[in-house]
C-alpha cells in the first residue's frame, strides 16, 4: 500500500454516488484509467495523468494517435490520457500536485492513489502526527483499502472512481463528482496559472 495519508480519505456516503451532472468526457477518462489500472492489481504506487483533448492529438499528433488507436471518428469530444513519469517513492502525490502547473495544451489531469478508509466514528481517535495516524490506520479492525482515481479539468469539472479491495470487482466501482474534494482541489490547482514551476508537462 503506498501513500497512506487520512487527510484524503473519500466520502463513500450513498448519496454521493448518483451524480448526474457530470463531463462525460472526463467521467470517461477517469472510468479508462481506473480499468486499465485494475488489471495491475492492489500495492501500485501514485500515478499521475494528464488529460488532452483527443481531438487535438489526433491533429497535432497523428502518428502518437495512430498508435493509441485513435482517429478523427473517436475524437470528438473526448479527453485522451497520457502517463507521465513515475512519481518518485519518497515524494507523496500531495507534494508532487503542489510543485506543478500544466501547459495551456493539457485540458486536465488525473491522480491514482491507494489509501486506507477509516469508519466515521475513528476520526476523532487518529493521532495528530503523520506517523502516528498512519500505523492507526494500518492497525484499526474496521479499516478498508481503496483505490482513488480523481480527475479535473481547467472548466472545472471534477470526477472520481474509487474501487475498494473488499469488493474488487468492476460493478462495484463508485463513482461521483465530489467524492474526494481535497484531492480534487489539488489537481484544479494545477490547472491554474501560478508562480509554480513545471514538473511533469504534455503538450
Amino acid at each position: 500500500m503506498t501513500d497512506d495519508q487520512p487527510d484524503l480519505n473519500p466520502d463513500l456516503s450513498p448519496e454521493l454516488t448518483a451524480d448526474l451532472d457530470v463531463d462525460p468526457a472526463l467521467a470517461a477518462a477517469v472510468l479508462e484509467i481506473e480499468q486499465h489500472i485494475a488489471q495491475g492489481g492492489w500495492d501500485q504506487p501514485a500515478r499521475l495523468y494528464a488529460l488532452v483533448d483527443t481531438a487535438r492529438l489526433v491533429a497535432q499528433e497523428p502518428a502518437l494517435a495512430s498508435a493509441m488507436g485513435l482517429d478523427a471518428s473517436s475524437a470528438q469530444g473526448s479527453l485522451t490520457p497520457v502517463e507521465q513519469d513515475q512519481l518518485a517513492p519518497d515524494r507523496p502525490l500531495e507534494t508532487v500536485l503542489e510543485s506543478i502547473v500544466w501547459p495551456d495544451g493539457v485540458a486536465g489531469c488525473a491522480a491514482v492513489v491507494e489509501r486506507l478508509v477509516l469508519p466515521p466514528d475513528a476520526d476523532d481517535q487518529i493521532p495528530d502526527d503523520p506517523a502516528g495516524a498512519e500505523e492507526f490506520a494500518r492497525e484499526h479492525p474496521d479499516r478498508q483499502e481503496v483505490r482513488i482515481v480523481a480527475g479535473a479539468t481547467r472548466a472545472g469539472s471534477t470526477y472520481c472512481a474509487l474501487r475498494l479491495r473488499a469488493h474488487d470487482d468492476d460493478q462495484s466501482v463508485v463513482g461521483g463528482a465530489d467524492l474526494v474534494p481535497q484531492l480534487l482541489a489539488l489537481l484544479g490547482a494545477t490547472l491554474t496559472d501560478d508562480e509554480h514551476t513545471p514538473e511533469h508537462t504534455e503538450d
